[in-house]
């Protein structure tokens, strides 16, 4: 996968600070083979790596007037592949520490208001990657991908009185129904690869993963982008934890410009994202690959 983003913003006369969530991920079955990033204004900036989830962090200070950031990066994607049907729910007696903490209810994910509506729709169904499937496809239904329909604020209880909302909205919502019937999930961002044009123009995206055997496994309950040319960004409770940008200060952001393309390649083994029947994942949940770590830069 080849990744582009370009992000302008104009900072006010005291200047502001920023946290980025936009560089790839580096997983068990995602890896970085190249990057790049270019700030217009001669200012230091650091990117920190998260040791339990692999999330990268660009943090800078930006000066007044135009801040312009450029991250480019190619990104070798190798899918961990199965049938679904042979992917069983983990009881919470044995979940792994380290993904405890994507049980509980969090800001946005509301699942203890949810407890009763999960039971009485997903309660009898089989246990396993089918019932999350379900979850999943219950979303799709009851809710109508529609642009600028929430807000920060919004959270899965909000969504599921509304019944509309944007990517964000979709994954909160099938993220808390999960952890109502004890099923691990947490938010994960990439870009909309796949995204119908008529939709807008390619922007970032948010979706869902699920632990399921001793993975975490890829679910779009929005539909709109091809599940395999997700290119992962970061991994959290909830958007809380994982937002592309944000700002201590008085700014004025302009529409960020995103370009995702994926490169077919049949000698090296490169094929083009497409939608299928296996159950996908990109990481065992096992914190981050070997020789990632954080890193101070002058500009």
């Amino acid at each position: 996968m080849e990744l582009q983003i370009d992000l302008s913003y104009e900072v006010d006369q005291h200047g502001a600070d920023f946290v980025f969530n936009i560089h790839a991920a580096q997983t068990p079955n995602q890896s970085v083979s190249a990057e790049r990033l270019v700030i217009n204004q001669p200012i230091a900036h650091h990117i920190h790596t998260d040791p339990a989830t692999g999330n990268r962090y660009l943090r800078l200070h930006g000066e007044p007037g135009t801040l312009e950031l450029s991250y480019s990066a190619t990104v070798d994607i190798n899918h961990y592949r199965i049938d679904p049907s042979q992917l069983a729910e983990v009881p919470v007696r044995r979940l792994p520490q380290e993904v405890m903490g994507y049980i509980y209810p969090s800001r946005y994910c509301q699942s203890d208001r949810l407890l009763r509506l999960a039971t009485n729709e997903f309660g009898a169904l089989w246990q396993g990657h089918s019932r999350v499937q379900a979850i999943c496809d219950w979303v799709q239904r009851h809710v109508a991908f529609t642009s600028n329909t929430s807000n920060s604020n919004t959270s899965a209880v909000d969504t599921l009185v509304e019944q509309v909302g944007v990517c964000r909205d979709f994954a909160h919502l099938m993220i808390a129904l999960c952890r109502a019937i004890n099923i691990p999930a947490r938010f994960t961002t990439g870009t909309d690869y796949g995204a119908d044009p008529a939709l807008g123009p390619p922007d970032f995206h948010a979706y869902v993963e699920v632990y399921l055997g001793d993975r975490w496994y890829i679910f779009d309950p929005s539909g709109t982008a091809i599940p395999m040319g997700l290119l992962r960004f970061g991994v959290g409770r909830d958007a809380a934890d994982v937002a592309f940008a944000t700002i201590f200060g008085g700014v004025w952001a302009k529409p960020p410009v995103i370009r995702t393309m994926a490169i077919q390649d049949a000698a090296r083994g490169f094929e083009l994202p497409r939608h299928c029947t296996q159950a996908l994942s990109t990481d065992h949940g096992a914190g981050v690959a070997a020789g990632v770590a954080a890193g101070f830069v002058a500009a």
